[in-house]
């Protein structure tokens, strides 16, 4: 290339020597022609300078291009060169990889026959061992006399008396634990509750006694041909008793409200003095609209005294009635109170809501307020109260399951049926007729003596515990948890009683021997 470029030199100057001598031909024509020989000359050798340069340039460049090529030839080889003995290592690999899975595949094989060998032999083994079973087990037949169905059912029993036993003792470990862990913080709990609320107890009957100024009194009370005592009678709903008390009349009605009423209206009437059908209904009027007063004052003050606020005044009137009716002689607005107290304190030591426990605690008993005018159970009137008058879904469920008539879903209804047992527990609290007493008793030792396997039932510590006499040949030591807890279910159910009933069953085995 550069012998080219050396040429197109000389042939620029060439060209610019022409061009020079032909402009300054006419001016120096002469000097020209006599420069000319010498400029061929020179042009001529420079032209050949040029192409030997160009020769030798071109040469160079030609053994350059050859060393390139045999320096890129040669790597070229090398590569193809180690290439070829990666392959060759590679092959070598592969064959040697292939060798040896063969030798596996044969080690494989091997053990494929050695195995089914021996699954062969298993199977005779097998058979074998069958047949050797049914000889076992026709011989066992024989020697035994049982067939293998009734020694399969022999075995049945004896694996369920095992299970049996192992429940019995674990239902027993874990109730003692329950009861170990569970009583004593109830204990703790109810104690403290009790402690820090105590209250009066009163047995009311459903008699009121009204005194007289004199027996003089008595005939005024009577009226001509008896017309006062039967309108009294018939505006009040009560039955006046005039007997040979001296100075009293008796006022008797199963309506505690009516015979309020009725005592209220016989006093104002012996303060008054003037006593005839017209002034009877005068002040039977005011002594209505007294006690209805009362009532609504009595409310109130259970609201207050509990610290249960915003309340429906239709349910603050129905909660004061309570003032008026009693349970086995127990007042049941006091019992309430005193259910809201014990359940808040309860709650308390728990870390249950406080105001919505003695809220449930204070309405538990609302159907009772009712239940004399209104068909169905006193729990039922009081849930359908609740909910008519919009309140707590809690609230409800307590009233509800404070009996056990549905399973409670909270703790304040738990601990409402607590409470309620506590109150209704104390000493004092209430009676029962002796008759009604004497009955319940009768019924709890019938129930429980009718069990199999059940000697004597006794009903003790007035009817709080049942002790239950078993025979031993009859019943197991097993049974007897089973026994206790199907007898408590069965008294849970078809018996009504305040408190909780302790089942005990005893069993005893005795040997008597005379030594002569």
């Amino acid at each position: 290339m550069e012998w080219y470029h050396y040429l197109m030199i000389v042939l620029a100057a060439a060209v610019c020597l022409v061009i020079g001598c032909a402009v300054g031909f006419a001016y120096r024509k002469k000097v020209a022609e006599r420069e000319i020989g010498s400029a061929e000359a020179e042009a001529t050798r420079l032209i050949n300078e040029a192409i030997r340069n160009g020769e030798s340039r071109k040469k160079e460049m030609l053994l350059e291009a050859k060393d390139e090529i045999h320096k890129s030839r040669t790597d070229l080889e090398k590569e193809v060169k180690d290439r070829r003995a990666e392959l060759t290592k590679q092959e070598r690999r592969l064959e040697q990889k292939e060798a040896t899975l063969d030798k596996k595949t044969e080690a494989f094989e091997r053990k494929e026959e050695e195995l089914s060998r021996r699954l062969a032999d298993a199977a005779k083994t097998q058979e074998a061992a069958e047949e050797a079973h049914k000889q076992q087990l026709t011989t066992l037949e024989k020697i035994s006399g049982l067939t293998q169905e009734e020694a399969k059912q022999f075995l049945l029993r004896s694996v369920e008396e095992d299970v049996r036993h192992d429940s019995a003792m674990k239902i027993k470990e874990i109730e003692q634990q329950f009861k170990d862990e569970a009583e004593e913080k109830a204990r703790e709990i109810i104690a403290i509750a009790i402690q820090r609320c105590a209250a009066d107890h009163a047995a009311e009957t459903t008699v009121s006694v009204v005194p007289l100024p004199n027996d003089e009194m008595k005939g005024r009370i009577i009226g001509r041909e008896g017309r006062n005592i039967r309108t009294l009678e018939t505006v009040t709903g009560v039955d006046l008793i005039i007997d040979d008390t001296p100075e009293a009349i008796t006022v008797s009605s199963f309506d505690p409200v009516r015979r309020e009423i009725a005592r209220l209206a016989l006093e104002k009437l012996i303060a008054d003095g003037r006593i005839h059908p017209t002034r009877i209904e005068d002040m039977v009027e005011k002594a209505r609209k007294e006690v209805d007063r009362t009532i609504r004052e009595e409310g109130e003050r259970a609201c207050y005294e509990t610290g249960v606020h915003n309340l429906n005044p239709e349910l603050v009137k129905i909660l004061g009635r309570q003032k008026y009716r009693t349970s086995y002689g127990q007042n049941v607005l006091n019992h309430s109170i005193e259910v809201a107290h014990i359940a808040g304190l309860m709650a308390s030591e728990l870390g249950v809501d406080v105001a919505l426990a003695k809220r449930a605690g204070l309405l538990h008993d609302l159907g009772k307020s009712i239940d004399h005018e209104v068909e169905g159970s006193h729990v039922q009137l009081g849930a359908d109260l609740a909910r008519k008058f919009k309140e707590n879904p809690v609230v409800v469920n307590a009233i509800e399951a404070h009996h056990g008539d549905v399973e409670p879903k909270t703790v304040i209804a738990v601990l409402v049926q607590a409470a309620d047992a506590v109150s209704a527990a104390r000493p004092g609290a209430r009676r029962e007729n002796v008759e009604n007493y004497i009955r319940r008793l009768e019924k709890l030792e019938e129930l429980t003596g009718s069990y199999p396997g059940v000697d004597k039932a006794y009903a003790i510590q007035a009817g709080r515990e049942v002790r239950i006499m078993v025979k031993p040949e009859v019943v197991t030591e097993d049974n007897m948890i089973l026994l206790a807890r199907d007898i408590a279910k069965k008294i849970e159910s078809e018996l009504e009683y305040p408190g909780q009933i302790k089942v005990n069953v005893i069993r005893e085995t005795k040997a008597v021997e005379f030594a002569k």
